[in-house]
């Protein structure tokens, strides 16, 4: 049985899966949660986590508030259970151990991940108050790092509870709480730490003052555009809270949570629901300039291709590089997938497409990832090689359900809408993937792009790991990026 992390939910066989659990995006919107509750379910996940890493069959908790006798939960001491102080830089969060076609890797039965639940997520629960946000101590990961031999240490601390409060406030339940997850939060958060800082702070304290005036305006303006959140999601954020300012006296806490709402309708574009169809051929051309990430972004979709049980192969059609067919071979043998290239030196990347497409047809494969070469958006003749390699793709596999994804570098800022630009009308662009989220990134570069370039942003890295790669979540991104603790 696999866990298909595109669906998140589980599967018995290719092509058949487990009922999901409720989406809490659906209509109805989910009974609210109180704080104690939010931190009973986080005891729950953690007590759930460490039983499973002992090798023990975890406790399933369907509902919460949970049961709890004397403020300790049944096999885990109270003191492990206690909010940790604040502690020293932690150190990167260790990934795991290339996976080799020979030996692929077992997951664990109860390990859910990342995928499509979050980018419809109903908005954030109104449950707990914040305060006046100070800068913080460096927070320590859940998952400490423990020596090479030793197993992860999973730690109850600060940046453990508000993870396990996002999964929650999206209708996850302790049990399907995963390690990965929770590293990935926080990975995210960390990542987003230098664009919230600024952010929150400052917006906090222009509202405080009451009905926003011009002057405030000006300072929201130019604070959001320093973000790179670009000018028409700028004036779309003010003409929204104006708006909101004149009809009632809105807390400066009220205030951020209107304007988390407002990010997270800005960020869903079109379908939310993005998973290669199961039993047919899915073809994702990637695309994009030199450096933005392409060969190492196609080898973590991939890994979590294959993790789900999709039949997945690679197409080495960056034959221009030096060097980047086997740099590309080395992530597919990390992932477990093969290859299609072409040995020959300069060889056409059309053909080796064509070659692909035909490996795919035969073996049945469900997902082909074509790489291709990095390229400046001026430069023509290659464009034209990348309208050469759609058509083919077009004609060899008619009945392929084909997305174009382009990978943009978080740190270019606004110079990524333009690569957008140009990109968008040569290989008819279907979504992005946003790379290099890290503390030099400005988050905002996001807004800019779906606004801007109406493109929905469909995976998201914030790491070199072979699992630094997830979906965009919009309330995951929303809520990392201007969270008040």
């Amino acid at each position: 049985m696999a866990f298909d992390w595109f669906r998140r939910r589980y599967t018995d066989s290719p092509g058949e899966a487990k009922p999901s659990p409720p989406d809490p995006t659906s209509a109805t919107k989910p009974a609210e949660i109180s704080p104690e509750d939010y931190l009973a379910f986080a005891k729950a996940a953690y007590a759930n986590l460490k039983a499973r890493a002992a090798g023990q069959e975890a406790p399933a908790k369907d509902s919460v508030p949970l049961e709890q006798t004397d403020g300790q939960i049944e096999g885990i001491p109270a003191e492990a259970l206690q909010p940790q102080p604040p502690a020293s830089p932690p150190e990167p969060i260790p990934t795991k151990e290339p996976v080799s076609p020979e030996s692929p890797s077992v997951q664990p039965a109860a390990a859910p991940s990342f995928f499509d639940l979050a980018p419809r997520a109903a908005e954030r629960l109104q449950a707990l108050q914040a305060s006046a946000v100070e800068e913080p101590e460096p927070m320590t990961p859940a998952v400490a790092p423990s020596p090479e031999t030793g197993p992860e240490e999973l730690v109850f601390d600060e940046g453990f509870r508000w993870s396990a409060e996002i999964l929650a406030a999206q209708g996850r339940k302790p049990e399907e709480i995963s390690v990965e997850e929770i590293s990935w939060l926080q990975k995210l958060r960390r990542g987003l730490g230098k664009t919230r800082l600024n952010l929150i702070n400052q917006l906090k304290a222009l509202v405080g003052r009451g009905p926003l005036d011009q002057k405030a305006v000006e300072e929201i303006e130019a604070l959001l555009l320093q973000a790179d959140v670009g000018i028409d999601a700028t004036e779309r954020i003010i003409q929204a809270l104006q708006k909101r300012m004149r009809e009632e006296v809105v807390p400066p806490e009220e205030a951020v949570k209107y304007l988390k709402q407002q990010m997270r309708q800005m960020l869903t574009v079109g379908d939310p629901t993005f998973a290669p169809q199961r039993g047919t051929l899915n073809i994702w051309l990637i695309v994009g300039v030199n450096g933005a990430g392409k060969t190492t972004t196609i080898g973590k979709i991939a890994h979590v291709a294959r993790e789900s049980g999709y039949r997945c192969l690679i197409a080495a059609a960056d034959t221009f590089r030096a060097a980047a067919v086997e740099q590309l071979k080395v992530w597919a043998e990390r992932a477990g997938v093969e290859v299609i290239a072409n040995p020959s030196p300069n060889a056409d990347p059309a053909a080796v497409v064509f070659d692909a497409i035909t490996a795919a047809q035969a073996r049945g494969t469900e997902l082909l990832l074509v790489d291709t070469a990095g390229r400046l958006q001026n430069k023509k003749n290659l464009m034209e090689e990348l309208a050469k390699i759609r058509r083919i793709i077009d004609k060899k596999a008619p009945e392929a359900k084909v997305e174009s994804l382009l990978v943009l570098d978080a740190t270019q800022g606004q110079n990524g809408l333009r690569q957008a630009a140009v990109f968008s009308e040569v290989a008819k662009l279907s979504g992005v993937i946003l790379t290099k989220l890290d503390s030099t990134a400005k988050g905002g570069i996001a807004l800019a792009i779906t606004q801007q370039m109406h493109l929905p942003i469909r995976f998201i890295g914030a790491g070199e790991g072979l699992e630094d790669l997830r979906p965009f979540s919009s309330y995951e991104f929303v809520e990392a990026l201007l969270s008040e603790y």
